[in-house]
């Protein structure tokens, strides 16, 4: 069933009105709330979860707590036609007639087959200021469970037929003691050859709201909180546990810019940041142009008019954060898939063997490296247009083909943002060169492109990234994005997409050591955060203990080689490519290359068991009909997990045979059969920065 909800697809309705301007409406199990409100011309909203709690007393009844999550917050947009924050009048109030069901493949992400329902209100609004334009504007909420979902659309009235956003009053308030896990946004134009911002800080772990981001300008999506309880009810039952929200956006296409969390006010009020000035090297506007809707059933007008989706995913535990599909959800496919894209695990020479690796005989190595493994790919890097030309990547593709592997070829999206120096700096910004390297990357037997280098949020860079993406499946290649934004429900509107870095990825533990000091806690971060809204193309699986192409160089390793494989299961993303070398094939055990051999990079299921941002993870994934669990431990002291398999059903349990260990030492990794007690129990224990995997 369609997502877009059109005026003529909605129905007057009551929904339960406080007074004549207050709604409430709860998700299909009751239990996740939404409150909206126009009170003195302006729009505001709350949000939060519902929960049965038993009283001390038996003979007492039960008692529902209402858990505030999203304290009142502000809601509204700035354009050039009027101010929609304020003098807020309601032409009309709209609900589905029904609840609105969600059912849809989805070839790469935490699920395959996708089911969601949601309860949905609609308030049509104007202003006096929009008189002469004739414009109105409508917000669209969609409540899920444990999800809500919200955008803007603006409608035409009159002769106005497009509009220009200059900004939101569109704002999140949390309480104040709540604590945040969020990674602030760059400055524009700063580090390396100018290509920031690219989604590449370090984030803060667990500080409170009100900490001041490093630049100044805020925190990218997602934002991960978490809020302390708020104590016992008045009846003395108790509610005392913390509560979890993330908040991010999807629905992001070139028709608006990418936006990003302001820094909090004093009373915990975070608002909606747009794109700096200096991004994209200063051309193009912070804001975002686009023709209005005029509310018809049409293939034209069913995308016109729209913000993107803001998200909210919150509930008593961090379940819903990892599981969570609501990115998905409220998004459509926007064009047919050229093929069938496939899952692809990619060997990558230059993570480890760097820039001098792209040459023609290096590159035949990890060709080789990948037919031995059985992988369907080998990323060749930046630096090839120079070092090996295009007769020699034809050679290489000629390779690819006789070894049964699909070149994938990474390019630079630049035209004139920053100054990264890497080959084809001109072949993807225009789409006449970029159609034509498209057929030439189709006819040499490419599967993917890895575009690196964009630097911003600003509408004009947002339609490249569509641009390429439309572009590429016309000749069936799948696409990585690199030293980028967060991906925003792309997986579902761009079939052929298939990664984002958007994060501090294993680059960086060839650049430092304080990285490689600190990888334990990023990998048991990024589930509950950046992994939890989009595929995140980190390059991982680093199996050599020191970091250099020359034995006993480079920076040290500090995880465990099974904590290392385990990684290939906490992180989500369809083309992923590892970071094994040949040198991996004789010295790691066999039994680790013969994982690498089989672990999949596309997931049918995802179940979060246990783990905390940062410290620890223990993640299931099912494969077709097998399941992957990942027990992962980034914290400086032993831990002891009891993990039962029954929680996965008995069937799945009999199913899960081996256990991969790092021994009682953490430096002898082993595999054994998997042993349980008569309840389907195991008892795992992990070192510091070591993890354990059953499948």
């Amino acid at each position: 069933m369609k997502r877009l909800l059109t005026l003529a697809a909605l129905v007057a309705a009551a929904l339960s009105p406080v007074s004549a301007q207050d709604y409430r409406i709860l998700s299909p199990d009751g239990l996740t709330y939404l409150s909206v409100s126009l009170k003195d011309g302006r729009l505001s909203y709350s949000a939060g979860y519902r929960t049965v709690v038993q009283p001390k007393k038996k003979s007492a009844p039960k008692d529902t707590l209402d858990v505030p999550i999203l304290l009142d917050s502000p809601l509204g947009v700035y354009t050039n036609v009027a101010d929609f924050s304020k003098e807020l009048t309601l032409v009309e109030t709209q609900r589905p007639d029904a609840p609105i069901k969600h059912s849809y493949h989805l070839r790469q992400g935490k699920k395959s087959e996708m089911n969601s329902e949601e309860n949905g209100l609609g308030l049509v609004l104007t202003t006096p200021n929009a008189k002469k334009s004739g414009v109105r504007m409508t917000v669209q909420f969609s409540v899920f469970n444990n999800n809500i979902a919200y955008r803007y659309r603006f409608l035409q009235g009159g002769e106005a037929g497009s509009i220009v956003v200059t900004g939101e009053a569109t704002g999140f308030r949390l309480p104040t003691d709540a604590t945040a896990f969020i990674c602030p946004q760059s400055d524009a134009q700063i580090g390396w050859k100018r290509t920031k911002p690219s989604y590449e800080e370090y984030y803060i772990w667990d500080e409170p709201i009100t900490t001041r981001s490093q630049y100044g300008h805020g925190w990218t999506f997602p934002c991960l909180f978490c809020i302390p309880s708020s104590g016992t009810m008045s009846s003395g039952a108790s509610a005392a546990h913390d509560s979890w929200l993330l908040i991010s956006e999807t629905g992001t296409t070139g028709d608006y810019c990418g936006t990003h969390l302001s820094d909090a006010t004093p009373d915990g009020l975070f608002t909606i940041a747009f794109p700096m000035e200096g991004e994209n090297n200063g051309f193009g506007s912070t804001g975002a142009q686009f023709g209005l809707g005029n509310g018809q059933t049409n293939a034209y007008d069913d995308h016109a008019g729209f913000t993107p989706w803001r998200t909210l995913t919150f509930g008593s535990s961090l379940k819903p954060i990892v599981e969570t599909t609501v990115t998905w959800d409220v998004v459509d496919q926007l064009y047919e898939p050229s093929i069938n894209y496939q899952g692809s695990r990619n060997t990558w020479s230059w993570i480890l063997w760097q820039d001098e690796s792209i040459n023609y005989d290096d590159q035949v190595q990890f060709i080789e490296l990948a037919a031995a493994l059985g992988w369907e790919g080998c990323l060749i890097d930046g630096g090839w247009y120079e070092h090996i030309g295009r007769a020699g990547m034809e050679k290489l593709f000629a390779y690819c083909r006789q070894k049964g592997v699909r070149p994938w070829v990474w390019y630079n999206s630049n035209g004139g943002w920053n100054d990264a120096p890497q080959c084809a700096r001109q072949a993807m910004h225009n789409p006449i060169v970029r159609k034509q390297e498209m057929r030439w990357l189709r006819d040499g037997g490419v599967a993917g492109i890895k575009v690196d280098f964009f630097g911003g949020d600003k509408q004009e860079t947002l339609r490249l990234y569509e641009a390429i993406l439309s572009d590429a499946n016309d000749y069936g290649i799948q696409v990585i994005f690199h030293g980028c934004t967060l991906p925003r429900g792309w997986e579902r509107m761009y079939p052929n997409y298939c990664g984002s870095e958007a994060v501090l990825a294993s680059e960086n533990l060839y650049f430092g050591q304080a990285f490689c000091d600190m990888e334990a806690r990023h990998a048991t971060l990024h589930p509950f955060v950046r992994n939890a809204v989009g595929s995140m193309e980190y390059g991982g699986t680093v199996l050599q203990r020191r970091l250099h192409r020359e034995p006993g160089k480079g920076n040290t390793r500090r995880t465990s080689d099974i904590f290392e494989l385990a990684t290939a299961i906490a992180f989500q993303c369809s083309g992923q490519n590892f970071a094994l070398t040949p040198r991996n094939l004789t010295e790691q055990p066999q039994f680790e290359i013969d994982f690498m051999r089989q672990v999949p990079t596309t997931w049918d299921e995802t179940r979060f068991i246990d783990g905390y941002p940062g410290k620890y993870i223990v993640l299931a994934r099912r494969h077709d009909d097998r399941w992957y669990i990942a027990a992962m431990n980034a914290e400086a002291t032993l831990k002891t997990i009891t993990l039962d398999l029954s929680v996965l059903g008995d069937s799945v349990a009999k199913s899960l045979t081996t256990l991969l260990h790092d021994g009682a030492d953490g430096q002898t990794p082993q595999q054994s059969p998997l042993k349980t007690d008569k309840r389907g129990r195991v008892q795992l224990t992990l070192q510091p920065q070591c993890a354990a995997i059953v499948y």
